[in-house]
Protein backbone atom coordinates (compact mmCIF):
# COMPACT_ATOMS: atom_id res chain seq x y z
CA UNK A 1 0.00 0.00 0.00
CA UNK A 2 1.43 3.42 -0.93
CA UNK A 3 2.25 5.83 1.85
CA UNK A 4 0.15 8.94 2.38
CA UNK A 5 2.56 11.15 0.39
CA UNK A 6 2.52 8.82 -2.61
CA UNK A 7 -1.28 8.86 -2.51
CA UNK A 8 -1.39 12.66 -2.23
CA UNK A 9 0.96 13.28 -5.14
CA UNK A 10 -0.53 10.64 -7.47
CA UNK A 11 -4.02 11.94 -6.69
CA UNK A 12 -2.83 15.48 -7.44
CA UNK A 13 -1.45 14.22 -10.77
CA UNK A 14 -4.88 12.68 -11.47
CA UNK A 15 -6.56 16.00 -10.70
CA UNK A 16 -4.15 17.90 -12.97
CA UNK A 17 -4.75 15.33 -15.75
CA UNK A 18 -8.35 16.54 -15.91
CA UNK A 19 -7.11 19.93 -17.14
CA UNK A 20 -6.15 18.29 -20.44
CA UNK A 21 -8.52 18.95 -23.33
CA UNK A 22 -7.50 15.71 -25.08
CA UNK A 23 -10.74 13.79 -25.69
CA UNK A 24 -9.10 10.33 -25.65
CA UNK A 25 -6.37 10.37 -23.00
CA UNK A 26 -5.76 12.67 -20.05
CA UNK A 27 -2.40 12.40 -18.28
CA UNK A 28 -1.02 14.39 -15.37
CA UNK A 29 2.46 14.71 -13.88
CA UNK A 30 3.68 16.18 -10.60
CA UNK A 31 7.43 16.53 -10.04
CA UNK A 32 8.35 16.49 -6.37
CA UNK A 33 11.67 17.37 -4.75
CA UNK A 34 13.41 15.44 -2.00
CA UNK A 35 11.71 17.50 0.74
CA UNK A 36 8.25 16.71 -0.68
CA UNK A 37 8.00 20.14 -2.30
CA UNK A 38 6.15 20.38 -5.60
CA UNK A 39 8.64 21.61 -8.18
CA UNK A 40 6.45 21.47 -11.30
CA UNK A 41 3.26 20.07 -12.78
CA UNK A 42 2.09 19.24 -16.26
CA UNK A 43 -0.70 17.70 -18.29
CA UNK A 44 -0.91 16.64 -21.92
CA UNK A 45 -1.82 19.47 -24.23
CA UNK A 46 -0.70 21.70 -27.06
CA UNK A 47 2.14 24.21 -26.58
CA UNK A 48 1.30 27.71 -25.37
CA UNK A 49 -0.24 29.80 -28.13
CA UNK A 50 -1.24 26.82 -30.30
CA UNK A 51 -4.99 26.60 -30.87
CA UNK A 52 -6.39 23.45 -29.27
CA UNK A 53 -9.78 23.39 -30.95
CA UNK A 54 -11.89 20.25 -31.18
CA UNK A 55 -11.01 19.72 -34.84
CA UNK A 56 -7.32 19.33 -34.06
CA UNK A 57 -7.86 17.39 -30.84
CA UNK A 58 -10.14 14.85 -32.52
CA UNK A 59 -7.84 14.29 -35.52
CA UNK A 60 -4.96 12.04 -34.38
CA UNK A 61 -2.92 12.95 -37.47
CA UNK A 62 -3.08 16.60 -36.40
CA UNK A 63 -2.96 16.01 -32.65
CA UNK A 64 0.11 13.76 -32.33
CA UNK A 65 2.65 16.13 -33.91
CA UNK A 66 1.36 19.03 -31.79
CA UNK A 67 0.74 17.55 -28.35
CA UNK A 68 3.17 17.80 -25.44
CA UNK A 69 2.96 14.93 -23.00
CA UNK A 70 2.39 15.65 -19.30
CA UNK A 71 5.96 14.77 -18.30
CA UNK A 72 7.41 16.97 -21.04
CA UNK A 73 5.17 19.85 -20.00
CA UNK A 74 6.21 19.51 -16.35
CA UNK A 75 9.93 19.47 -17.28
CA UNK A 76 9.58 22.37 -19.73
CA UNK A 77 7.56 24.43 -17.26
CA UNK A 78 10.26 23.94 -14.62
CA UNK A 79 12.93 25.01 -17.13
CA UNK A 80 10.87 28.04 -18.17
CA UNK A 81 10.75 29.32 -14.59
CA UNK A 82 14.29 28.24 -13.64
CA UNK A 83 13.48 25.35 -11.30
CA UNK A 84 15.76 22.31 -11.23
CA UNK A 85 14.11 18.90 -11.24
CA UNK A 86 17.38 17.00 -10.80
CA UNK A 87 17.03 14.33 -8.13
CA UNK A 88 13.24 14.64 -8.04
CA UNK A 89 10.41 12.11 -8.25
CA UNK A 90 7.84 12.27 -11.05
CA UNK A 91 4.31 11.11 -10.19
CA UNK A 92 2.51 10.28 -13.42
CA UNK A 93 -0.95 8.87 -14.10
CA UNK A 94 0.37 6.62 -16.90
CA UNK A 95 3.65 4.81 -17.37
CA UNK A 96 5.93 7.15 -19.35
CA UNK A 97 6.44 6.49 -23.06
CA UNK A 98 9.93 6.35 -24.60
CA UNK A 99 9.70 10.00 -25.66
CA UNK A 100 9.04 11.03 -22.05
CA UNK A 101 11.51 8.50 -20.64
CA UNK A 102 14.27 10.25 -22.62
CA UNK A 103 13.24 13.62 -21.20
CA UNK A 104 12.85 12.37 -17.62
CA UNK A 105 16.26 10.68 -17.68
CA UNK A 106 17.97 13.71 -19.21
CA UNK A 107 16.32 16.07 -16.69
CA UNK A 108 17.79 14.05 -13.82
CA UNK A 109 14.58 12.57 -12.44
CA UNK A 110 15.62 9.79 -10.03
CA UNK A 111 12.27 8.06 -9.53
CA UNK A 112 9.02 7.51 -11.44
CA UNK A 113 5.78 6.59 -9.65
CA UNK A 114 2.61 5.65 -11.52
CA UNK A 115 -0.65 3.76 -11.04
CA UNK A 116 -0.49 -0.03 -11.21
CA UNK A 117 -4.15 -0.62 -12.04
CA UNK A 118 -4.54 1.14 -15.39
CA UNK A 119 -5.44 -0.53 -18.65
CA UNK A 120 -2.85 0.20 -21.32
CA UNK A 121 -4.01 0.23 -24.94
CA UNK A 122 -2.28 -2.43 -27.04
CA UNK A 123 -0.65 0.21 -29.27
CA UNK A 124 1.40 1.52 -26.30
CA UNK A 125 2.57 -1.73 -24.66
CA UNK A 126 5.79 -2.21 -26.66
CA UNK A 127 6.74 1.45 -26.17
CA UNK A 128 6.15 1.24 -22.41
CA UNK A 129 8.27 -1.93 -22.24
CA UNK A 130 11.13 -0.10 -23.95
CA UNK A 131 10.82 2.88 -21.58
CA UNK A 132 10.92 0.49 -18.60
CA UNK A 133 14.17 -0.96 -19.93
CA UNK A 134 15.55 2.57 -20.44
CA UNK A 135 14.78 3.48 -16.82
CA UNK A 136 16.42 0.30 -15.54
CA UNK A 137 19.55 0.89 -17.61
CA UNK A 138 19.78 4.56 -16.53
CA UNK A 139 19.28 3.66 -12.85
CA UNK A 140 15.94 5.43 -12.48
CA UNK A 141 13.77 3.74 -9.87
CA UNK A 142 10.22 2.92 -10.99
CA UNK A 143 7.42 2.19 -8.55
CA UNK A 144 3.75 1.44 -9.05
CA UNK A 145 1.12 2.46 -6.50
Amino acid sequence: MPDKWDRRFIELASHIAQWSKDPSTKVGCVIVGEDREIRSTGFNGFPRGIDDDDGRLNDRNMKYPLICHAEENAIMHAARIGVSVKGSTAYVTWPPCTRCARSLIQAGIKEIVYYSDIEIPERWIEDFNISSAMFAEAGVEVRQV
